[in-house]
């Protein structure tokens, strides 16, 4: 759960919701082949409930800011500069605009590339 503070008091959102934002809108991004397993935890959670709607999404926070490391694969013959800023504007966006939270980086992690 993600804690944060403002004027009307104290806010909790699930990391499971913000997951799942998070991983929608970085696939649904052009050039984003999909989100990537990352990692022993993801990969047990993958095997054990079959849950592959938030993989590739780690979030960390840092005081009130979030810090979010996403793993993708991209299409090949695509601008991959352009598609890592473009994930990294629409998640900062979404994060802001549907759920209220700050975020501190957007780190995105291209672990493969496909034709």
């Amino acid at each position: 759960m993600i804690k944060y503070k403002n004027h009307l008091g104290t806010i909790g959102i699930s990391t499971s919701y913000l997951r799942q934002l998070i991983s929608y809108t970085a696939e649904n991004c052009f050039g984003v082949a999909g989100l990537n397993v990352y990692g022993a935890k993801q990969g047990m959670r993958k095997v054990l409930k079959k849950d592959n709607t938030t993989k590739g999404v780690i979030i960390r926070q840092d005081g009130e800011q979030l810090i979010v490391d996403l793993h993708i694969t991209v299409n090949y013959g695509i601008n991959v500069g352009a598609i890592v800023e473009s994930i990294i504007h629409k998640v900062t966006y979404v994060l802001n605009d549907q759920a209220g939270v700050d975020v501190k980086s957007v780190n995105v992690f291209i672990d493969e590339m496909i034709n």
